[in-house]
């Protein structure tokens, strides 16, 4: 019932889990940071994709499911002070930039996976001055797509993380419905806190808005088609942020472990302790009416 192949793509190895009886599949380019460039279910790709940006080395993917490791957002002029140093990163941190090394894979009757790795070298310590060891696992089970995270912290101290993801979905309006208790949202545009009555409209924002208050981690959103899509994701993930880019027909519903430059503010870091692995979870499925 399921299955795994690989595949060349314009000099990138793809991968791609399938399910024939759902008609569900996951693609993955492990090259360009790990990244999930498509996610179908009953033979309807659910991501928006940029192929020229996956294509080009030198560009950032507009598109898919990047990774944000180990920060999510910016930081105020690149940069953040950690122990008295003063450290350079990219928005988003490092895992979208550098290449994930695949090292299992699995196809069973009830679901198929594939197991990627990120680990430290001498240019992540450049920017982020620790040892790890990241192992994503996604999962194909029928209409569902589960991301496994593993973020082990090998050095001999606490090691600060607050990572998310970048989900890029297919819409034709810039006007998102969700299901979720959050009651309240920040406006990045006018910096602002303002009330949550159900749906926002992207449409004119330059800017992103964030989800504050919700305490449930699973949502349901749909965004002007009848296909609703339920995120759920681990305690750790606190934030759920909503972004567009005008003329595209794309937005971006994001779980993040916790709001822009907060390697700098130092207020919701997740510090996991030397030595030990911090362990959670993101899924997508497909709700059909």
């Amino acid at each position: 019932m399921y299955k795994i192949e690989t595949y060349e793509e314009q000099s990138f190895t793809m991968y791609r889990l399938s399910n024939e009886e759902a008609d569900s599949w996951i693609t993955i380019c492990p090259e360009r940071g790990g990244i999930i460039t498509g996610f179908g279910v009953d033979g309807e790709e659910q991501l928006y994709l940029n192929k020229e940006t996956l294509y080009d080395r030198s560009k950032n993917i507009r598109g898919g499911i990047p990774i944000l490791f180990p920060i999510s957002g910016q930081l105020e002029q690149g940069k953040y002070e950690w122990e008295g140093k003063t450290y350079e990163m990219p928005n988003h941190g490092l895992a979208r930039i550098h290449p994930w090394e695949v090292i299992h894979t699995d196809a069973q009757e009830d679901g198929a996976s594939v197991t990627i790795r990120f680990a430290s070298s001498i240019g992540t310590k450049e920017s982020f001055p620790f040892d790890f060891e990241v192992l994503f696992t996604y999962k194909l089970t029928g209409n569902q797509l589960t991301i496994e995270q593993n973020y082990q912290n090998l050095s001999n101290e606490a090691m600060p993380i607050y990572s998310g993801f970048h989900p890029y979905f297919k819409s034709e309006t810039k006007k998102v419905t969700l299901k979720t208790d959050a009651t309240k949202y920040f406006d990045y545009n006018d910096d602002t806190v303002k009330e949550f009555t159900g749906s926002i409209d992207l449409e004119g924002l330059k800017e992103s808005v964030v989800l504050l208050d919700a305490e449930e981690r699973s949502m349901t959103f749909q965004s002007g088609s009848p296909t609703q899509i339920e995120l759920e994701a681990g305690s750790e993930f606190a934030y759920t942020v909503l972004w567009t880019e005008q003329g595209k027909e794309f937005i971006c519903i994001e779980p993040w472990m916790a709001k822009t430059d907060e390697l700098n503010k130092k207020e919701e870091l997740q510090l996991i302790p030397p030595q030990d692995t911090m362990q959670t979870f993101v899924s997508l499925r497909v709700v059909r009416d």
